[in-house]
């Protein structure tokens, strides 16, 4: 299937990328955490008619089988989020790509364009610096970095210093809290208390 034509970011992938199980949540897939009666997964798929293609990077598709989305495996196994964005990459038909984690349940549009519209020729990737960290799993990616990418994974490099290798810009906090002043779309939930502390819950059995 061609890119879809007439969106707002025609020549962008949403990639939602679905790492392991969630070991620590009884072994629930992360992106099936339901948030105000809908899954994670459904409240990132809410952003995807903003963009010319979605794709989901699961090495463990089938709980996500009912979504019908075009998913895909790592091509290098056991490489983490590292090894997730190379996926991502790889199988893109657009020029960039926008990660979001599964188990970032408040990722906002206008969070993504604030990334999006740091694009540039002189530009590989894009992401936040919040709070003295930088957050890549949030980031738009150029997607021919792909065949750059794959020979470092057997590095077992993270995905900071992978973005050191490239021409990154790195946007200060301040460029997200002007429109997520709370800074929730950086918001993760791994862990029991991650749910109780922002209204996540498990899926009923």
């Amino acid at each position: 299937m061609a890119p879809r034509p007439g969106t707002e970011f025609p020549d962008v992938t949403l990639a939602i990328i679905a790492g392991g199980q969630g070991r620590r949540l009884s072994g629930v897939p992360k992106g099936l955490l339901e948030v105000e009666g809908r899954t994670v997964l459904s409240r990132q798929l809410a952003l995807s008619p903003h963009f010319g293609d979605v794709l989901l990077v699961a090495n463990a598709p089938a709980p996500y089988a009912a979504y019908a989305l075009r998913t895909v495996a790592d091509p290098v196994p056991d490489k983490g989020a590292p090894g997730g964005v190379h996926a991502a990459l790889t199988a893109s038909r657009t020029r960039w790509v926008v990660t979001v984690a599964c188990d970032m349940p408040f990722v906002s549009l206008e969070a993504l364009r604030v990334l999006l519209a740091a694009r540039g020729e002189d530009v590989d990737a894009v992401c936040f610096e919040a709070e003295g960290r930088m957050e890549p799993l949030l980031a738009v990616y150029r997607a021919e970095l792909a065949s750059h990418w794959r020979p470092l994974l057997p590095e077992d490099p993270s995905l900071r210093r992978l973005l050191s290798r490239f021409r990154s810009r790195v946007l200060p906090e301040s460029a997200l809290r002007a429109v997520d002043p709370t800074l929730r779309s950086l918001v993760n939930v791994n862990t029991p208390e991650d749910l109780a502390r922002h209204g996540v819950s498990l899926p009923p059995r």
